[in-house]
């Protein structure tokens, strides 16, 4: 049978294929797996920031009707490496944060084992601990790189010459706060240890990537790979924090192999995710821009500090979009971060880019208002024409389209410059605008299975869907490589028993995932023809990037905020975002994308805030209820657009990633609408009433 294309596999408007099963409840999530005579693990965590363990008295926890073991440092298995520290569970008495896991309950009920962890008595040898940053602290210090691998400080030209000699110039410090991914799906595992003793184990997990989670946690195990298998059809949002295992992964594990058959069940509660399960850093920005009266940028520089944990080391790259996001002949970028007696800090949606532009991008508008120009044309003025530092053209750049095309559609036109002047009864009303830039990312090794089943075609990789797509983009790739209808393609994903694939992070899933479907579907037309046999088979690998040419996706965010003038509260009605992020695979999953990253930048504008006590190193918010999130009574209009982009450089579809760029920018624009409407810049995030009110007299 011959099969004729639809038109355009790529790029149709098609309803997502999980979208069934999610909204009746039938798809199956990590910690719903249905095995028989599951147990139920729960951690007991420190109560102190540093320390050890001087004694675990788990009697009263053992003689519990249900408990079936309790886990110590003295009880447990050594574990075959503890070279990441962050995995090193229960392998010594000594406590590097508040919350880390010091003992471990496995019961017949989660119920009973959650009252058993609490039943353990703790005795512990308390030290002085450290847990406040600061920009001025003597023993900030320069890691060898910055996350991932990029220079930890970069320099062109003399930038304290250009600032002295610039017409005009800001200076500014900016801070975003400490921020917790908190997904709907806690972080959750299912694991089950093989009882014939040939160390088989397999994790049923909540992750962005199967096969890096396996290679973990083998090495942690200290097993081969081809024993340990990871299944994760279905993630229920991970923002980054499902990026790599945590301690939680390998405290399921310890416990399948302390009762081998037995599977068992470990899913955090809220509050133990803002111990476990990763972070963004705050971040603390010196800013300084110069420029002429014509606001062409003279010098450009960012200085930025976080902290990082001394039991691991991650090292946010804050300054790097500064690097190349407009043109300057004098820039310099530095990374400095104070270790901490807290969590491991991790991946968040957009690490580096979305902290890193609030400085910067708020800082233009400052530049923007003294030079008396609007902001818009401020950014396009300083446009490059190569990207800045490498040299390197770049693959396709339609920031200025962004910039024009979203100030059309936002009415920006109509804008006063001026602020504070614009009223709707109580409320003063004002705009303000944002780029906002990401890098694409093609990352080596994935490879991709096609066959013919029948009258069918499968596409198999061990690729993950966090709620973003994937089941549904991956057949349109796969239909257009192929020249057959979507609706004759089928994918099988999330599951080490598939071909390898990357982590679903840093925008690089499609891109790199979809790479491999392409190379698998030229092979196999290539060997089988347009009447292929049932059975047949063909394999493709995604290769290396072409590193000829810089390649990003580029932004513009627009933010109506109003501000009470009786109350300060600050509300952002409407929010615009304009993309250029090369060819779109599916419209509605795209859109859903880029909306929910402006909605993470909304929280992050106007709520978020894991606020940490420094004498006792605990994060106080650590729920819902406390730690506020934007909802959907926060904002009225929210679109996103996107141009038409044709980049032939970037992969084969031409596409580029979207999981992130959204959150880029989006809270300097409302900073800037902020400003606009009252007057009052706030450069330290969350934008709260107190730091508007006192100007509203």
């Amino acid at each position: 049978m011959t099969f004729q294309s639809e038109p355009g596999a790529i790029g149709r408007d098609l309803p997502r294929r999980d979208g069934p099963a999610k909204v009746r409840g039938t798809a199956t999530y990590a910690y719903e797996t249905p095995l028989e005579n599951a147990a139920y693990v729960h951690p007991v965590q420190a109560t102190i920031a540093r320390g050890r363990v001087v004694k675990l008295d788990t009697t009263a926890a053992e003689a519990l009707e249900g408990v079936v073991k309790v886990l110590t440092p003295a009880t447990v298995e050594r574990l075959a490496s503890t070279e990441d520290r962050e995995l090193a569970a229960l392998q010594d008495e000594e406590i590097a944060f508040r919350g880390q896991v010091i003992a471990v309950v496995v019961a017949d009920s989660s119920e009973v084992a959650r009252h058993a962890a609490a039943q353990v008595r703790v005795t512990y040898s308390q030290e002085a601990h450290d847990c406040e940053l600061r920009a001025d602290r003597d023993d900030l210090y320069a890691p060898e790189t910055v996350n991932p691998g990029l220079p930890t400080d970069t320099a062109e030209g003399d930038v304290d010459a250009a600032m002295a000699a610039a017409e005009v110039t800001v200076e500014q410090t900016y801070s975003t706060a400490m921020y917790h991914n908190n997904p709907m799906e806690p972080h959750a595992t299912t694991a089950l240890w093989d009882p014939s003793g040939d160390g088989f184990l397999t994790l049923w997990e909540s992750t962005q990537g199967v096969h890096p989670t396996r290679a973990v946690m083998a090495s942690v195990f200290g097993l081969d790979e081809a024993q340990v298998r990871v299944v994760c059809p279905y993630v229920g949002g991970g923002f980054g924090s499902k990026g790599q295992p945590h301690v939680n992964v390998v405290l399921a594990a310890l416990a399948a192999r302390a009762v081998p058959g037995r599977p068992m069940r470990l899913a955090l509660t809220r509050r133990q995710m803002f111990s476990l399960a990763g972070y963004r850093t705050p971040t603390i920005q010196r800013c300084r821009l110069g420029a002429d009266r014509q606001g062409n940028l003279t010098a450009l520089a960012i200085d930025a500090v976080g902290q990082t944990a001394k039991l691991k080391e991650f090292a946010e790259q804050t300054g790097v979009p500064a690097r190349m996001m407009y043109a300057s002949p004098n820039r310099r970028t530095t990374h400095r971060f104070a270790a901490l007696d807290v969590p491991p800090p991790s991946w968040m949606r957009a690490p580096g880019e979305c902290p890193g532009m609030f400085g910067p991008e708020v800082a233009m508008d400052e530049l923007a208002e003294r030079l008396g120009m609007d902001p818009v044309e401020l950014r396009i003025r300083n446009e490059p024409d190569v990207e800045p530092g490498s040299g390197k053209p770049f693959s396709s750049r339609n920031l200025v389209g962004c910039l024009r095309e979203g100030a059309a559609r936002f009415g920006w036109a109509e804008r006063d410059l001026r602020p504070g002047l614009r009223r709707r009864g109580d409320w003063l009303v004002g705009t303000g605008v944002a780029a906002s830039t990401y890098p694409v990312a093609r990352l080596p090794g994935s490879t991709a299975v096609i066959r013919r089943e029948g009258d069918r075609y499968v596409a198999e990789i061990g690729a993950a869907d966090l709620g973003t797509g994937t089941w549904t983009t991956l057949p349109q790739i796969a239909a257009d490589a192929l020249g057959v209808p979507v609706s004759q393609v089928d994918v099988r994903i999330g599951d080490t028993r598939y071909p390898m694939a990357s982590v679903a992070g840093g925008s690089s899933g499609m891109t790199t995932w979809g790479s491999a479907v392409v190379e698998a579907a030229r092979a196999f037309r290539s060997e089988y023809g347009a009447e292929p046999p049932d059975g047949a088979e063909a394999s493709g690998t995604a290769g290396p990037p072409d590193d000829r040419y810089a390649m990003h996706a580029f932004g513009a965010q627009f933010a109506e905020a109003h501000v009470h003038t009786d109350t300060g509260e600050v509300r952002v009605p409407r929010l615009l975002g304009m993309f250029a992020a090369g060819r779109i695979i599916n419209p509605r999953t795209a859109r859903s994308q880029f909306i929910g990253g402006m909605t993470m930048g909304l929280s992050m504008a106007l709520h978020e805030n894991s606020v940490l006590d420094p004498r006792t190193g605990h994060v106080v918010n650590h729920d819902f209820a406390d730690y506020h999130i934007t909802a959907n009574a926060d904002v009225d209009d929210i679109q996103a657009h996107w141009l038409t982009e044709h980049d032939p450089h970037v992969n084969a579809m031409g596409s580029k990633g979207i999981g992130e760029i959204g959150i880029v920018g989006t809270a300097a624009a409302v900073a800037n609408a902020v400003w606009h409407a009252c007057g009052v810049r706030v450069r330290d995030l969350p934008i709260t009433l107190d730091k508007v009110l006192h100007a509203l007299g």
